[in-house]
């Protein structure tokens, strides 16, 4: 009876070290009170009394990074928020290194991305995000790479700014459009009036050429319902006239 006894309480503390930890749990065991291995995943044992754990989840975290007031480089008070992917690749340096590292991780995330957008201009920030994202992984990976941590992406969501700031933007914006059409309007002019100067130089030395012109514009006009009226001129007409005026100027010239 008291063999039985014995073994019933040998069993029971075999099986109180029974540990169980998931494929994407390590656990870290301490034995009376110092460092003794990482365990897991799956079926482990544990000594009762003198061995504890701790658990550390490996897999993929997500965390938002709550809105930041900040100031630009250009003095521009704007907010802006950004989501933050980190994870454990070291579980034994992620507790002994650092007290709580979710914790640490986005308080200096946070102080991280407050200090890059003073860093940097307004027009910096909305337009080269990418960049921005990719300096604050490496500055807050490499500070908590001696915490067994890796920074696996950075993106900034929104940037808010003042009302004041986004109606001068719009009326740049409108400015800079504005402009554009209208030197895509002058440029366009400039090639009309070339086309048409080679177009009269060449109907110039071909009146055939200008007669079939003159039909082609009798035919647009009588295309809509209209009661213009148009009286044609014979060319020879037209050329005489510009002969006798070109004779009267160089007459007047001479005198």
């Amino acid at each position: 009876m008291l063999l039985l006894q014995i073994a019933l309480v040998i069993l029971v503390f075999l099986a109180t070290g029974l540990r169980i930890a998931q494929e994407y749990q390590r656990s870290i065991v301490f034995r009376l009170g110092r460092f003794q291995a990482v365990r897991g995943p799956g079926l482990f044992w544990i000594i009762p009394i003198i061995e504890r754990q701790l658990l550390v989840d490996i897999r993929t975290r997500t965390v938002d990074l709550e809105q930041q007031e900040t100031i630009t480089k250009d003095s521009v008070t704007i907010k802006v928020n950004a989501v933050l992917w980190f994870r454990v690749t070291d579980p034994e340096k992620a507790i002994i290194k650092v007290a709580d590292y979710n914790k640490a991780v986005y308080q200096f995330s946070v102080t991280a991305l407050r200090n890059i957008i003073g860093q940097h201009l307004l027009d910096e920030v909305l337009k080269e995000r990418e960049q921005i994202n990719s300096t604050l992984q490496k500055i807050v990976d490499s500070a908590t790479e001696p915490w067994g941590i890796q920074i696996e992406m950075v993106e900034m969501k929104d940037v808010e700014i003042p009302e004041a700031m986004q109606r001068a933007m719009a009326r740049e914006a409108e400015a800079i459009r504005e402009k554009r059409a209208r030197l895509i309007k002058a440029e366009a002019e400039l090639e009309a009036s070339i086309k048409l100067t080679q177009g009269a130089k060449q109907m110039e030395n071909s009146p055939f050429s200008l007669e079939l012109r003159r039909m082609q514009m009798l035919s647009e006009i009588g295309i809509d319902n209209n009661t213009t009226t148009v009286i044609l001129m014979p060319s020879e007409f037209t050329n005489a006239a510009r002969a006798f005026s070109e004779t009267a100027i160089g007459k007047k010239k001479k005198d």
